[in-house]
């Protein structure tokens, strides 16, 4: 492939995408009550969902240091790729698109980094936009441009049980902590500029995954589409949202995905996530 295409473990890409189109993935680091582990190679989901369940826990991420980064794009340049598109999960979440940007820096114009503004596969459209532009033949330009118009074509939303997870890892305040759990209110968040914002409030889970299929059929448009539904430790609730919006986009509906969210966000959001992203074609 004259362009290879990087991601990070953030995508939660399906392992048999990863295989066909030849992407690498660098792992983040999840620190559980002091004890270190790349997602996806040495943490897994329900690590981090046991651990969130104690007592007395400490839970925290990390970037990609600078140097696995340009490791990682000279092993791929010095194997025969012209160039590396690398697609990462939202600045506003991760110093992850800083560490590629320090790296690419060292390699004269050969890396090309891009800020997918989003997480899950909400990242993982835009790296197979990407591949798939590599796979076609597009130069550098091409395959970066490819994955840019990915990021505007693509809408996540998502719903957690409870905003504490969110407000420890500081992607929320305490005082909207505080007021979501005192009246009971169960968030719909999405990520309209990479940062994590508040889109409704429901009270019930029924509610929140009924809100979250009538704002994906509303993103989707009349257009073809392929879906991404993630979950933590709740596969229930993911298999009844594919179900749903099977049954709602219809013949629209092209590609659909289902897998559950690795240690990263389970950290930040907390078991009973459900989320869903929309890449409009």
């Amino acid at each position: 492939m004259p362009v290879a295409v990087v991601t990070d473990s953030t995508a939660y890409l399906p392992p048999e995408l990863v295989r066909t189109h030849r992407l690498t993935v660098v792992p983040l680091t999840v620190v559980l009550n002091g004890a270190e582990g790349l997602e996806g190679v040495e943490t897994t989901p329900t690590d981090a969902t046991q651990a969130l369940g104690g007592r007395r826990v400490s839970v925290s991420t990390s970037r990609p240091a600078p140097e696995q980064f340009a490791d990682t794009y000279r092993e791929l340049l010095d194997a025969g790729a012209d160039g590396v598109v690398s697609v990462h999960l939202s600045a506003e979440l991760s110093g992850t698109v800083e560490a590629a940007r320090l790296a690419a820096a060292e390699l004269d114009g050969r890396v090309e980094v891009v800020d997918s503004r989003s997480t899950g596969m909400g990242l993982g459209f835009p790296v197979l936009a990407a591949a798939a532009a590599a796979e076609a033949g597009s130069d550098l330009a091409g395959v970066r441009d490819a994955a840019l118009a990915a990021v505007d074509r693509t809408t996540i939303y998502f719903y957690v049980d409870t905003l504490e997870f969110l407000r420890r890892g500081g992607r929320i305040n305490a005082a909207s902590a505080l007021l979501g759990t005192a009246l009971s209110v169960k968030p719909i968040m999405h990520m309209p500029d990479g940062a994590i914002v508040l889109k409704d409030k429901v009270r019930t889970a029924s509610r929140g995954v009924a809100r979250l299929v009538d704002l994906a059929v509303e993103a989707a448009g009349d257009g073809a589409v392929d879906l991404a539904v993630h979950h933590l430790a709740a596969p229930e609730r993911a298999q009844q949202l594919r179900q749903v919006l099977t049954e709602r986009l219809g013949d629209r509906l092209v590609d659909t995905y289902v897998t559950e969210a690795g240690a990263v966000v389970a950290a930040h959001a907390g078991p009973g996530l459900a989320c869903v992203v929309v890449h409009r074609r």
